[in-house]
């Protein structure tokens, strides 16, 4: 081999070692920025020691006289208990910063989370360097937050007759006369059916005599439909209903018109102003919806959805995202032959 071609086949494979790298870094950096909101959702965690990063010191522990636990609630609050103390507040995400009050910080940055620990990272005022919180998640029984006296147990809605029989305990004897039947006539099996999910979640403005905490709507791609509400004076409520597959094909060709998949990830407050609102009553509760049509894939989230009790429509965004959202609730929320379980 001529020793310039050797040069060159070396030269390639430094280019190629090098750029595997920058991109290995940036989808490290991609999924560090965008930590997954779920593993705050209800999660709860105790303090466990904190740590001044450029030293790597840690300069206090948790012990006997000093507990500290954090719960991250649903509905975007929080209940902090200090040393016997309860409060709480509004927590929110942008990115891998969580706004959060403690200690006169507003702000942290997400240097690490998963399932079982995490680290938040903020600067205080007037010192140098940064500091780390370590926390550890804890099981609800493990955590001092009380559960309300007077929760009763969830009641369970169906829609369908499957779901009678078996609240019932009934069952239906098998025809094998028809399964045979059923063999003869069959054909070759058709390709399954494009995949369709939605998710709906939040929205609107915690306040009034019966406060929202959880309103939470999943359609799967079988047309199964499940409904979760909850509020200060009913306790959770779960509907579950099937959509038919031909008009669950033409909401998602509605939601294609509607130039979903081409909308931003995220709007949010444009100004100092709208960013204040959103700490005052009645608390704005971000709205996430995630659509997926086959190859087709978006999350969108809306800080502050539409409009407060004046009228006032803090953030823009695109008004054909109200449709698409009053499609969803209206599929959810249509009356129907329901039954109960006890």
């Amino acid at each position: 081999m001529k020793i310039t071609t050797w040069w060159r086949l070396l030269g390639l494979a430094c280019w190629m070692a090098c750029g595997w790298q920058q991109l290995s870094a940036q989808e490290t950096g991609a999924v560090f920025n965008a930590p997954d909101e779920r593993l705050f959702v209800e999660s709860k965690w105790r303090y466990t020691y904190t740590l001044h990063s450029e030293s790597n010191t840690i300069i206090h522990k948790a012990d006997e006289n000093y507990k500290f636990f954090l719960y991250f609630r649903y509905d975007y609050t929080y209940l902090e208990f200090l040393n016997g103390k309860l409060s709480r507040g509004n927590w929110s995400l942008n990115g891998r910063s969580l706004f959060y009050s403690f200690q006169h910080v507003n702000k942290f940055d997400i240097v690490q989370l998963n399932k079982s620990v995490m680290v938040l990272e903020f600067t205080q005022k007037n010192s140098k360097g940064k500091y780390q919180y370590h926390f550890v998640r804890v099981e609800s029984k493990d955590a001092p937050f009380a559960k309300p006296a007077n929760e009763l147990p969830e009641v369970i809605v169906e829609a369908d007759g499957e779901a009678a029989d078996k609240a019932t305990g009934k069952k239906k004897k098998k025809d094998w006369l028809s399964f045979l039947r059923r063999k003869k006539t069959e054909q070759p099996a058709a390709p399954p059916p494009t995949f369709i999910s939605v998710e709906l979640i939040g929205g609107g403005y915690y306040g009034g005599i019966d406060p929202v905490l959880k309103d939470f709507i999943q359609i799967k791609t079988d047309g199964r439909l499940i409904k979760e509400y909850q509020s200060v004076h009913t306790n959770l409520l779960i509907t579950k209903k099937n959509i038919p597959r031909e008009e669950l094909e033409m909401f998602a060709e509605y939601v294609q018109k509607q130039g979903f998949f081409e909308f931003e990830r995220a709007y949010d407050c444009p100004d100092q102003h709208c960013q204040k609102r959103k700490g005052e009553k009645p608390v704005p509760i971000p709205l996430r919806i995630a659509i997926t049509y086959g190859d087709k894939k978006k999350m969108v989230t809306v800080a502050i959805w539409g409009k407060d009790d004046l009228g006032v429509k803090w953030v823009d965004y695109p008004p054909q995202l109200d449709n698409i959202v009053d499609a969803i609730q209206r599929m959810a929320n249509r009356l129907e032959v329901t039954m109960a379980r006890k």
